[in-house]
């Protein structure tokens, strides 16, 4: 008598290799929340669309922490985003802040393609050599204090630019 249905092995092929909990999205998914629940942001402050895109309810404060990435898959900061003083590196494509955006004092050296920043946008005492193109801040932009020489023709500012030429 067989225990085990013929097709089982069928059933469960997983690419070699990798985990298999990490190739199926209930990983990706766990990974999301592990992520937010180390940082002490409850569930309620964020939701997960069916292709796993991130959107953030209000604010996200991470000031002065030890953070160093942002999930690739992070689309909607419906508040601010404050990530200075912290060793954050890079932020992700196609990210729309829909309040302020404050960066200075970290190591990020250039910005995603595509970034919607509804406020304000700081960029004061980082690295950084040039602004991606489609960057749209609706609100000033402060470059003092980077590497910055030229701004890109297809750059959108509604408020100030404040930068130290």
């Amino acid at each position: 008598m067989k225990l085990v249905p013929e097709h089982i092995n069928e059933l469960n092929q997983f690419t070699r290799g990798l985990d298999p909990k990490a190739a199926m999205s209930i990983g990706q998914v766990s990974q999301i929340h592990k992520w937010f629940s180390d940082l002490g942001i409850e569930r309620s402050r964020y939701s997960i669309d069916d292709k796993l895109n991130i959107t953030v309810n209000g604010s996200l404060d991470l000031n002065n922490t030890n953070i160093t990435s942002l999930p690739d898959n992070l689309r909607t900061i419906n508040g601010g985003l404050y990530l200075s003083n912290t060793k954050i590196t890079s932020l992700p494509d196609n990210l729309t802040v829909k309040g302020d955006l404050w960066l200075s004092n970290t190591n990020i050296t250039s910005l995603p393609d595509n970034l919607t920043v509804n406020g304000y946008l700081d960029l004061m005492n980082i690295n950084i050599t040039s602004l991606p193109d489609n960057l749209t801040v609706n609100g000033s932009l402060y470059l003092s204090n980077t590497k910055i020489t030229r701004l890109p023709k297809s750059l959108k500012v509604k408020g100030t630019i404040y930068k130290d030429f």
